[in-house]
């Protein structure tokens, strides 16, 4: 099998996964139905990111033991279910348990595989080949946010649009399943790199070993790497899941919409060319770029979100850096800790990201509610960020605690 294709099927299931990030455009839209208020729909997208991460374990622990391809399909099944099921909702405890809970565990079994899968495949180039796989995470909101604010909701309203959208995410999902599968027993890539020189500014190296789940919770950077994790990622999906509110309440009307689109674009940019720099620069170091440039730009985006320009600029620093995070995780992951158990070890790790589901846009809803602004919102998840950023600067490779 060529170890592309691999690739290709990774990139598939995340594009269909990846809409999960637009659900901002079905507030509105519940909103004038319902009379539902911002905190209570912003609860539905809280739950599916906390479902994601706490099934994504469950996902890691079955594909380490039989394989990607019927977890994939398993998932993919759920997450068009979720959808279909969500376009029948007449109360919000039914989209909380459809779109919150089904759609976001079909969500954590699709994209706790890709990630695994490729890392195995692509042990020379590890950073860059997680990047692209997640980078289809990132780009699917862009391509699905448009299209659904603009042509599918007008023309078929919320409910036609998610059934509509189950049907394509189901075929998108299975046909991304058949193309993953693990490499044999003793893969070597056709090209093997040098080892990289054990200094600052190289690249992560690999640890040399796999490490058991229960041997990696012992180490002190595990837990460094978690807290870096979830906090650093409740900033970025703290705009996320508030992106359109956030564009419209600044004035920008229509062109809050096309935020998704710009968002998406950094998110995709940060997710694949932040890989590729982890492999040159190391995994750390570019980690800890990038949450810095977080806790700068997010006070400065609120403050500046009324001019447009401004607006899609800042918005892709976030989601570039944020995307950078989805990214060089899972591979610093497979280098401190090894790939043969990559899916529970990660899915512990990845925990963090659903963690930061609930804290990022619970944060933003009760704000909002609380002072009918988002302003203060944007300063605690700059602070979020430098807490982050101190995390990482503590954090070692496995191996080099005790030395450090």
């Amino acid at each position: 099998m060529n170890r592309w294709n691999v690739i290709i099927g990774g990139v598939l299931m995340n594009l269909a996964l990846g809409v999960i990030y637009a659900w901002s455009v079905f507030v509105a839209p519940f909103e004038a139905d319902f009379g539902w208020t911002r905190t209570e729909v912003s609860v539905v997208f809280t739950i599916a990111i906390l479902s994601v991460g706490s099934w994504f374990v469950v996902a890691g622990f079955l594909q380490d033991r039989f394989g990607p391809r019927r977890v994939a399909a398993a998932g993919g099944i759920l997450y068009a279910l979720g959808f279909f099921l969500a376009s029948q909702t007449d109360s919000l405890l039914w989209l909380y348990i459809t779109f919150g809970a089904i759609a976001g565990a079909g969500n954590g079994f699709g994209y706790a595989i890709p990630i695994p899968v490729v890392s195995k495949w692509f042990p020379d180039r590890r950073g860059l080949a997680v990047g692209l796989v997640v980078g289809g995470y990132g780009a699917g909101s862009g391509i699905y946010g448009p299209l659904a604010r603009e042509v599918l909701i007008p023309a078929y309203g919320w409910q036609g649009t998610m059934q509509i959208s189950g049907a394509i995410f189901l075929v998108m999902t299975l046909a991304a399943a058949w193309l993953l599968r693990n490499p044999p027993e003793g893969y070597k890539p056709p090209t093997a790199p040098a080892p990289a020189a054990g200094s600052a500014s190289a690249p992560a190296a690999p640890a040399g070993r796999d490490y058991a789940t229960a041997e990696m919770v012992r180490t002190p950077t595990f837990y460094l790497l978690w807290i870096a994790y979830c906090l650093g990622s409740a900033a970025g999906l703290m705009v996320i899941s508030q992106l359109v509110p956030v564009g419209t309440a600044a004035g920008l009307g229509a062109a809050a919409g096309l935020g998704l689109t710009i968002g998406a674009i950094g998110n995709t940019g940060g997710r694949v060319l932040s890989g590729w720099m982890s492999d040159t620069f190391g995994r750390l170091n570019t980690l800890r770029l990038m949450v810095l440039l977080s806790a700068v730009a997010l006070p400065v985006f609120y403050v500046f979100a009324g001019q447009v320009v401004l607006f899609y600029l800042l918005l892709i620093v976030i989601y570039y850096c944020y995307g950078t995070l989805l990214s060089v995780f899972a591979s610093t992951c497979a280098d401190f800790y090894g790939t043969r158990n990559m899916g529970v070890n990660y899915g512990l790790l990845f925990s963090a990201w659903g963690v930061a589901g609930i804290v990022g846009p619970v944060i933003a809803g009760r704000v909002y509610d609380a002072t009918g602004a988002y302003e203060q919102a944007f300063y605690i998840a700059a602070g979020l960020a430098v807490v982050a950023l101190a995390a990482l600067l503590l954090a070692r490779q496995p191996g080099r605690e005790a030395a450090a």
